[in-house]
């Protein structure tokens, strides 16, 4: 008589025991964001698009209380910025007689406070700050799930691609932030579900620190939606697995809904119409015509200025391969579990589901199907760059399989490329949707200009 079949076995929970915190991890994460910012600060910056124009006028105008101007006030604003008293760059004017930005509403709200205590030299601290709140998330988020190295490989990647680099240089524009937001949820979000030992109160409180920056992110950028969703996904999908209690997610779901009430509620009381943004119909388009032909320039443009996509890409494939490989790497020649297997991929499919959302969107984005990207990649990489964290996690996850020596090679090699890039893009001239409508100055008083608001006045009502 047979024996009876083996009970279901369920699949093991998502946890990772590491080795114990080394002051040098530390150290060599610190010294790759420290590289970031001296390589940021010890370049003058300039205004490379029209973004950074209406980035500037709202931030200025919010310095002094105000995001809704009327006619006076508008006029008085682009006077203080050195265009005459004319246009303001991607400025609307809306039903009601006031005029606002077009971008999304988040950046100058994370950005103003660096420029009041600052200027303008306030100002370029304000990227870096997210930046750092990025690496440190990444740090103990791929460290949790790593171990030894995870973390500073993952900061490492994360601050040496061109793009990093360019971005983090542009206090005046919000990519970097966003990507630094996105970053900093990405790498809480996965302490969170594989620190099994901790807290359920630490645990809530990271979870939730996750979704603040995450749900930040997407009023920064509202594409970036895409993320917030994917990370609410693997918070549902894993929270068993994770040993989270329910109450703990819903407190998580609370947040993005109160995120997205904060949007809506926004958009229509600005713009006539919760689902409206400060984009003219037919501005900003995505259709599955524009894949090819974006596909057929963006790939090799986008590699020249995050290259560490291409460890992103073979980490992808490689946690794709070893779930249905056999109990050993070839590749390393180590042997690997059950449990290791399901987490590697429960983890990298969650951030290579996030990485193609953000990229699979805009490849579909029809503005950037006619650009000549290789002569120009400023204008249309930024798009691009909310999945650099994610694709640093991924990275890391390959590099750290390799001896110490091999790794500090390719990040070496990486940060050379990022340099060089950097350079090229940060000098640059001004294009993108929305239009270009002329000179004005940094910080509001007039190029390289370093002091604080200006006279601004209250103004009647237009």
């Amino acid at each position: 008589m047979p024996p009876p079949p083996a009970p279901p076995v369920a699949p093991p929970p998502l946890e990772r025991r590491g080795t114990a915190l080394t002051g040098v991890e530390v150290a060599v994460a610190v010294a790759g964001f420290a590289a970031l910012c001296v390589l940021v600060l010890t370049k003058a910056t300039a205004m490379l698009e029209p973004d950074d124009y209406a980035y500037q006028a709202s931030i200025v105008g919010l310095s002094h209380g105000q995001f809704l101007l009327t006619t006076a006030q508008y006029h008085a604003l682009s006077r203080l910025l050195g265009d005459g008293g004319q246009s303001i760059p991607q400025w609307v004017h809306l039903a009601d007689g006031k005029w606002i930005s077009q971008k999304n509403p988040g950046y100058p709200f994370l950005a103003v406070p660096f420029y009041l205590l600052g200027g303008s030299t306030g100002l370029r601290v304000a990227p870096l700050f997210y930046g750092a709140l990025a690496c440190a998330a990444l740090f103990f988020g791929a460290r949790r799930w790593l171990g030894q190295w995870g973390g500073s490989v993952a900061v490492l990647l994360f601050c040496t691609s061109g793009a990093a680099l360019t971005f983090a240089w542009r206090p005046t524009t919000e990519s970097f932030t966003d990507a630094s937001l996105v970053a900093a949820g990405a790498g809480l979000l996965l302490w969170t579900l594989l620190a099994v030992e901790a807290s359920s109160r630490r645990r809530l409180v990271a979870g939730l620190g996750a979704f603040v920056a995450l749900g930040l992110a997407a009023v920064t950028r509202y594409t970036d939606v895409l993320e917030l969703g994917v990370a609410v996904l693997a918070a549902l999908v894993f929270a068993r697995r994770a040993r989270l209690p329910w109450s703990t997610v819903a407190a998580w779901l609370g947040v993005v809904g109160a995120f997205g009430v904060l949007v809506l509620t926004f958009d229509a009381l600005v713009y006539g119409g919760p689902l409206e943004t400060g984009y003219s119909a037919g501005l900003i388009t995505f259709s599955l015509s524009a894949i090819l032909p974006n596909v057929a320039h963006l790939p090799l443009d986008l590699v020249e200025v995050m290259p560490m996509a291409v460890v992103g890409v073979v980490a992808v494939g490689w946690i794709a391969w070893r779930a249905l490989a056999p109990e050993w790497d070839p590749v390393t020649a180590h042997p690997w579990s059950v449990a290791e297997r399901y987490r590697d991929a429960a983890v990298g499919g969650s951030l290579a589901l996030g990485w193609a959302a953000i990229w699979g969107l805009y490849l579909a984005y029809t503005w950037t199907e006619g650009q000549r990207v290789g002569s120009d990649p400023v204008h249309v990489v930024r798009f691009y760059l909310p999945a650099l964290g994610l694709i640093a996690l991924l990275g890391a996850w390959a590099l750290v399989r390799f001896p110490v020596a091999v790794w500090v090679g390719v990040v070496g090699a990486l940060l050379g490329f990022g340099i060089a890039s950097f350079h090229v893009m940060s000098a640059l001239g001004a294009g993108g949707p929305g239009g270009w409508l002329g000179p004005g100055g940094f910080g509001g008083l007039g190029s390289g200009g370093s002091g604080g608001p200006g006279p601004f006045p209250r103004g009647p009502a237009s």
